[in-house]
């Protein structure tokens, strides 16, 4: 068990009007049904985990940006609601055991093959903070760590506590998800843009200096044209 110390706690965040006071869970007792709200973010959670399951096994190679770029909108819809409404306050101060972690490395690894020639992809963390390079990141790893945390809530919501699952997705989406699925969401989004707007990753601009590289602008541009549309399966 953890301790559930006021550090831990979300921030309280904006009261987004009574359409969000309408839908702000409070406490379930253990055992009680789940209400229409609990219900709906549970089955957005339970989706996105299954759907990132099945991407990975690598069947359909050809539409897995575009699946996930779905998927992960649609998660941060449901992270959306819960940022939105008052904080969710679970019955127990200490955290019930939810038992052994599941093991995402082998989710971690078949991502990773199959996102290999995009996989890596650079983010500002904190666009409110101060300036900073960006950092780089693995579609893959990103993924692969909210499923991760998603299944944590999903256990306690399986078992019947439902303030605690519900407690559990708030704070990690307003701590960390949030962001992660966010950033994850302008790479693929950008992936996207790059292939159907004919402007592949890594053009160079106008003027630049392309010496040290040895390679041309077209041939830049042809080389990242080529790579993102083997992964998309278009043809160039």
């Amino acid at each position: 068990m953890s301790d559930r110390t006021i550090n831990q706690q979300p921030h309280t965040p904006h009261q987004a009007g009574p359409q969000a006071d309408r839908h702000a869970p409070h406490t379930h007792a253990h055992g009680s049904e789940p209400d229409d709200f609990a219900v709906q973010i549970a089955d957005s959670v339970e989706s996105f985990v299954l759907a990132v399951t099945e991407v990975a096994k690598g069947d359909e190679p050809g539409s897995a940006v575009s699946l996930l770029l779905l998927e992960v909108s649609q998660l941060l819809l449901a992270g959306g609601r819960l940022g939105a409404i008052e904080d969710v306050v679970p019955e127990d101060r200490f955290e019930p055991d939810t038992g052994p972690e599941p093991d995402g490395e082998q989710l971690r690894e078949r991502l990773a093959v199959l996102l290999a020639p995009i996989d890596v992809y650079h983010e500002v963390f904190d666009p409110y903070g101060p300036p900073e390079k960006p950092n780089a990141f693995r579609i893959s790893d990103d993924l692969a760590g909210v499923v991760s945390e998603l299944q944590h809530g999903l256990t306690h919501y399986r078992e019947g506590r439902i303030s605690e699952a519900l407690w559990w997705w708030q704070f990690s989406y307003l701590s960390n998800w949030g962001t992660t699925c966010s950033a994850v969401l302008r790479a693929l989004q950008s992936l996207i843009a790059h292939v159907r707007l004919d402007s592949p990753i890594g053009a160079v601009p106008d003027g630049a200096d392309t010496d040290d590289d040895g390679l041309t602008d077209e041939q830049l541009e042809q080389q990242a044209g080529d790579l993102m549309a083997a992964e998309l399966g278009l043809g160039r």
